[in-house]
């Protein structure tokens, strides 16, 4: 029985959800997907898919964001059988670290070995333009560094090591693959760090000029903590960012999620190129 109240997540509680799938499917998908705000054309490449709802898996955290779906798309893509979680969960949302982390850890449990995250963002990075996708080299975990860390708590040793090396969060050989389908393909790839905020504010000008200091070429409130629990897996990541506005450094713009949601259901399309291609690859 799960214990959803506990920040903290156990490896019966992570397995019980993974009973749970495989009593639904045969397959045993070797890479996972996970979907930001807009993108779930992403789902519909799968073929032959199968279906579950998050709200059948008990403890699973709840998706409260208009743009996440709230399920599990298991099915063949390109030839390979994978896993779909169409339906992201947030911290803003009121969910632990801890909390945040099952997804990718039933995505390796269940024996992805590969894991391939997109996310809606906006540009930092004043070369940018709405509508490009970046390719994420590597991210700023803010959240992290005050401790709200889904590694926070009793290690999983099962799982992976206390203490998990991030110097290379994002695999380059899947970096190096996904530019060459990007060359191919015709689709123009930006590349930069991804700077993780809590949310669910959109940042303030001087809050973005203290971004744009530190390095950062694109900013979001996902992705960073579902990156460091499949690295504590062992897992290989390739992080895929569509910036779907840009910031205002001065504050002449205001951000809206509505604008967050149009955009990207322009970027899809280039994400479900990118991936298809980099997954035929794998």
């Amino acid at each position: 029985m799960s214990n959803s109240n506990s920040d903290f997540v156990t490896v019966e509680e992570i397995d019980s959800i993974v009973s749970t799938i495989k009593m639904k499917i045969d397959a045993r998908p070797k890479i996972g997907l996970i979907l930001g705000s807009g993108l779930g054309a992403v789902a519909d490449a799968i073929d032959s898919p199968t279906e579950i709802s998050t709200d059948e898996l008990e403890g699973w955290p709840r998706s409260t964001v208009e743009g996440h779906a709230g399920k599990l798309i298991i099915g063949i893509l390109e030839g390979q059988s994978v896993c779909v979680i169409h339906g992201r969960q947030h911290f803003y949302e009121g969910h632990s670290m801890g909390r945040l982390a099952i997804p990718v850890r039933v995505l390796n449990r269940l024996g992805a070995e590969v894991l391939i995250v997109t996310n809606a963002a906006g540009g930092v990075n004043q070369n940018f333009e709405a509508g490009d996708v970046m390719l994420i080299t590597d991210h700023i975990n803010f959240p992290g560094m005050g401790g709200h860390t889904p590694l926070r708590g009793p290690n999983l040793d099962e799982m992976g090591p206390r203490f998990p090396d991030m110097s290379q969060a994002y695999d380059r050989d899947l970096q190096r693959v996904a530019r060459e389908v990007a060359a191919e393909q015709g689709i123009e790839l930006r590349t930069g760090v991804y700077f993780f905020l809590a949310g669910p504010t959109f940042e303030t000008p001087a809050e973005l000029q203290f971004l744009k200091a530190n390095g950062a070429d694109s900013v979001g409130m996902s992705t960073v903590p579902e990156v460091t629990v499949a690295r504590h897996a062992g897992m290989r990541v390739l992080g895929l960012s569509g910036i779907t506005n840009m910031t205002s450094l001065d504050g002449s713009h205001e951000a809206t999620h509505e604008e967050t949601l149009s955009v990207s259901s322009r970027i899809a399309p280039k994400i479900v190129r990118l991936i298809k291609g980099v997954v035929a690859r794998l």
